[in-house]
């Protein structure tokens, strides 16, 4: 296997698995209506799944050459901006009082 099939499995079972944990926020959110559950279910999509996806495709387009090399770091600092609202909306849903 090489280093780069095997980046791809990990990625791959990361979004999965971040996807899998988020969804079962969401039916937290669903059961109860609880605003802390839907902020924490948008934030563990956001932090696992999004920037997974969107490193993984930005890196694959860059190798590719289907984007100029030029937009490696405004691609890097939108995967930062989204791993940050990831965070930021993880963070609500802990401090937020009902």
């Amino acid at each position: 296997m090489t280093w780069f099939a095997a980046i791809v499995v990990v990625s791959m079972a990361s979004t999965i698995v971040g996807l899998f944990i988020g969804y079962q926020a969401y039916r937290g959110f669903r059961r109860h209506q609880s605003r802390a559950m839907q902020y924490l279910s948008a934030g563990l999509i956001l932090l696992t799944a999004v920037t997974n996806t969107a490193a993984f495709v930005g890196t694959g387009l860059l190798h590719l050459g289907v984007i100029d090399a030029g937009l490696q770091s405004p691609l890097t600092l939108a995967v930062r901006l989204l791993q940050l609202a990831g965070l930021a909306c993880i963070a609500y849903s802990l401090y937020r009082r009902p």
